[in-house]
């Protein structure tokens, strides 16, 4: 068996919204497999998707419940340089997101901030450099 995740889902309260935020703020591309319910994203190897919160919840089969403030959980995109990590926070800003973190130089050597997207999802936005990526953008540990 191979270690993976393949598809990773977040529960949104507006799908169109949320669909714009991503495609608009950090420049996804949606994929045409998506529809009225679900936003499908390719992530290098991963999918990402976006549900409709309560839709997702009924899909698990348990009661719908709002978000905790904090869950415990951050997504991380890793940029190019410090300048990326700069451009993406003015735009996600400019689309309604909290920024919870300014952008800065950071104690394990890199940059990064961090925003919550319009359901109060945590994302990080950084440069690592530390961690190269490829020519497809991924981060290739070492084995």
């Amino acid at each position: 068996m191979f270690p993976r995740i393949n598809l990773i889902t977040l529960g949104v309260s507006d799908l169109q919204k949320a669909s714009h935020f991503y495609e608009t703020g950090l420049g996804w591309k949606k994929s045409l497999e998506s529809n009225d319910k679900v936003s499908f994203f390719q992530i290098g190897a991963l999918v990402f998707a976006l549900f409709g919160e309560k839709d997702l919840a009924e899909d698990i089969g348990i009661p719908f419940q709002k978000r905790q403030e904090y869950s415990g959980i951050t997504l991380a995109q890793n940029v190019e340089s410090e300048s990326e990590v700069d451009r993406i926070i003015g735009v996600v800003r400019s689309l309604g997101a909290e920024i919870l973190k300014e952008p800065q130089k950071v104690f394990w050597g890199g940059y990064s901030a961090y925003f919550k997207d319009l359901d109060g999802h945590i994302f990080e936005i950084a440069h690592n450099p530390f961690f190269p990526l490829n020519g497809k953008g991924e981060i290739e540990l070492s084995q």
